[in-house]
């Protein structure tokens, strides 16, 4: 207990320090939002990384995913890397920083108010980012509870209020710089505990090859596989069509959610977007792979009466992950707890600077416009407040275990965004009529499933939402009028200015051939 406790007293003082060394570059709207939009590629990247990967996928995903579909889970993780982070950075990073910073956008809401020249799409965007992080929030505290009630016995309420309160702290006190910084040790750690966490439990269980074969003994229960010997060591798993859904919602997702396209705001420079997407990716890879990969052995603890739900009758998911660790040795523990600390830390407080901006900037600055710069600070700070109060309250009374939460913010946010962000950064013609059905589209079909379940999964109805609003925005666009010419040529304008690069970063043709080229 006395070397958990060290863990985290020292987390919370590294912590707690960053946000009081970081609380002068918090001053202005710009410095509290982006950090001047200055973040260099190893800060934007595991910024992006641990806002990423949270308790939801360490405790939630990957216990469910991996009972559920057995190594096959760790495609998930390859996808979350491939589809989230490598193509993510590759299609909206340098195209987000430029249309952005030219159109002076400092959240997604305001991007959509700018780009297709509405303020009741901003307005709209703002209301629906505010409500649907809010269930996501809510999912990170539960998971992270479970944990420190298998480590410490600590009630889940006292958990939740103190995680509360640390974000909250440097949060207001740094802002995104504070954010960044504690991503990037925050993300460290993630590292080195999921490559130690895999190893040791893998050992546990025999190694490597003896887990596997135990494995690959256990017969399937799913119904397009039933009684499948082999089933959750094979190639695709018992269930593959499920499991594309999980990985079109957790990989594609990020590209339409605010806190993860946020961070592409505030990139340095060029060698800051080359760099970050080879961290990111790689840090997906172990991160997220592990995650899955370790999950993928859940089976071998189904006999664990810890797993059961409190009636006896079916699996408590979110209880596998807390089960596999409970045997780890007390150093190796304490490295997990600090692990999806960081993990849930890092993402909570993404979101929550999130929301305070969103809200502060694209809903009362602009019905009260003669508001200060610090006085939009200071209600950015207090609004931060407000939403970590009102996430806490929903994840005292969860309404249902973590994926489900996760499922249903991810499904709006990203069945609202995805689709009209990206054809906005890269489609002249994209057209504000399609933006509006494209929002009706993600938030109806994610609440309406909420009410009536006519998709069984919330993930399968939100990896719906998305492929279907990426098809609906351009076939809106084209019956509808097209935007008007000198507003959208000024808009893409900014990717036709000229740049100076060094030849390190860029091999173009030297004088003589170009001559060569001329006289041919």
């Amino acid at each position: 207990m006395l070397i958990k406790i060290i863990f985290l007293v020292v987390f919370f003082a590294v912590m707690i320090y960053i946000g009081v060394r970081t609380r002068k570059k918090a001053n202005s709207v710009d410095g509290f939002v982006l950090g001047g939009r200055t973040a260099g590629p190893w800060l934007t990247a595991f910024g992006y990384g641990t806002s990423y990967f949270s308790a939801v996928i360490f405790i939630g995903y990957a216990g469910q995913f991996g009972y559920k579909y057995g190594i096959a889970s760790t495609w998930i993780g390859i996808g979350n890397a491939v589809i989230g982070s490598l193509l993510a950075w590759i299609v909206l990073g340098r195209r987000t920083r430029v249309m952005t910073k030219h159109l002076d956008s400092k959240t997604m809401p305001d991007f959509f108010g700018k780009r297709f020249d509405s303020q009741a799409l901003r307005v709209t965007a703002a209301v629906i980012s505010f409500v649907f992080l809010i269930p996501y929030t809510s999912s990170v505290y539960n998971g992270l509870s479970r944990l420190f009630d298998m480590a410490f016995s600590v009630d889940y309420k006292t958990c939740i209020i103190a995680m509360a309160l640390l974000t909250c702290i440097y949060v207001i006190l740094g802002g995104y710089t504070a954010t960044v910084v504690n991503d990037f040790v925050q993300g460290i750690i993630m590292l080195i505990g999921i490559i130690a966490v895999v190893a040791v439990v893998i050992n546990n269980n025999g190694g490597f090859m003896t887990a596997l074969n135990q494995l690959s003994q256990t017969p399937s229960d799913v119904a397009v596989s039933d009684g499948m010997q082999g089933a959750f060591t094979s190639f695709f798993g018992p269930d593959p069509l499920n499991l594309l859904g999980v990985i079109i919602l957790t990989s594609l997702g990020t590209w339409g959610l605010p806190q993860m396209v946020g961070k592409f705001y505030a990139i340095k420079d060029e060698k800051s977007i080359k760099a970050g997407t080879i961290i990111s990716t790689v840090f997906a890879i172990i991160v997220a792979g592990g995650s899955y990969f370790l999950g993928g052995f859940a089976r071998l603890y189904s006999d664990n009466p810890g797993i059961m739900k409190e009636d006896g009758i079916g699996v408590n998911y979110d209880a596998i992950i807390p089960s596999m660790l409970s045997g780890l040795p007390d150093v190796l523990l304490g490295i997990v707890i600090v692990l999806v600390l960081s993990a849930s830390m890092s993402t909570l407080s993404s979101l929550v600077l999130t929301s305070s901006s969103t809200v502060t900037l694209d809903l009362i600055a602009q019905a009260k416009t003669s508001i200060s710069e610090k006085g939009k600070v200071l209600t950015m700070r207090i609004l931060l407040v407000v939403f970590i109060v009102l996430s806490v309250v929903l994840a005292l009374y969860p309404p249902t275990f973590i994926a489900q939460l996760m499922g249903y913010s991810w499904g709006a946010l990203a069945g609202s965004f995805l689709a009209p962000f990206l054809w906005g950064l890269y489609w002249k013609r994209t057209t504000k009529p399609a933006v509006w059905v494209c929002f009706i589209s993600g938030v109806g079909i994610t609440v309406s499933n909420m009410i009536f379940h006519y998709i069984a999964s919330p993930i399968n109805a939100g990896a719906f939402t998305m492929l279907i609003g990426l098809i609906l925005v351009p076939l809106v666009s084209l019956i509808t009028p097209a935007p008007d010419k000198t507003h959208i040529s000024n808009i893409f304008s900014c990717y036709d200015e000229k740049v100076t690069i060094e030849k390190r970063y860029s091999l173009e043709e030297d004088d003589d051939q170009t001559a060569a080229k001329a006289k041919t």
